[in-house]
């Protein structure tokens, strides 16, 4: 009997879609465009947090989301009713978006006027933190009744990140969440994350956050 051929497929993908990131991230620089990819668990508030910051967005850069689920077309409804451009990517089962996936739904999109393009990923924080999607910042939403020991449970996402936003701190009071624990957590994974600490709710913190993105995103296009 021959012996069992066994292929290790997940590094070859990975490899592939590390390809297919920068070329897409080479491209969106040349054409001035700023990919954002937003990830966090269900329930964080990253639409919420969109819709907090578009207050901010409007009149200094021309932005879009594309939101990403398994189904459903509720939050892309949410957005344009707000009046963001927005389409909705349907992932067919996958739990996260890869860069041919992201270059796929920027075609669709068919907006060459924006500055910046939000991804809304997933809300996972496993599958998401494993596939470069191309973006030009990688920012992740820990909501305060999640906890603060997310970091630990899952580090990639947290090692993988550029910016890390602490939301529903207007529910502090009511949970056990250590700030000073949560940062010494990340920052010993990674040491240059930028934390903001905000209320979509209450827009407590978002101007800071939105000020960061314009700048940044300003920066990128220039």
């Amino acid at each position: 009997m021959s012996e069992i051929r066994l292929i290790e497929l997940k590094e070859s993908i990975l490899e592939d879609n590390d390809r297919d990131a920068q070329a897409l991230r080479s491209q969106l620089k040349e054409q001035k465009t700023f990919l954002l990819n937003l990830m966090s668990s269900p329930g964080s508030g990253k639409t919420s947090t969109l819709l907090a910051l578009n207050e901010y967005f409007r009149g200094n850069i021309r932005w879009g989301v594309m939101e990403a689920d398994i189904d459903s077309a509720v939050d892309a409804e949410t957005m344009l009713k707000a009046g963001i451009p927005s389409i909705q990517l349907h992932t067919g089962g996958m739990c996260h978006l890869d860069a041919d996936m992201t270059r796929q739904g920027i075609t669709a999109f068919d907006r060459h006027d924006l500055d910046l393009i939000v991804l809304e990923n997933i809300g996972n924080l496993v599958c998401p933190a494993e596939f470069d999607t191309g973006a030009a910042m990688n920012m992740t939403i820990l909501s305060v009744p999640e906890g603060d020991d997310k970091p630990v449970k899952y580090p990639l996402m947290y090692e993988v990140a550029d910016v890390l936003v602490v939301n529903k701190i207007d529910a502090m009071c009511v949970f056990d969440f250590d700030c000073e624990r949560m940062e010494k957590t990340v920052k010993k994974r990674n040491p240059d994350m930028k934390i903001f600490y905000i209320s979509a709710k209450t827009g407590e913190g978002v101007a800071a956050l939105a000020a960061y993105l314009i700048e940044q995103v300003k920066e990128h296009n220039q």
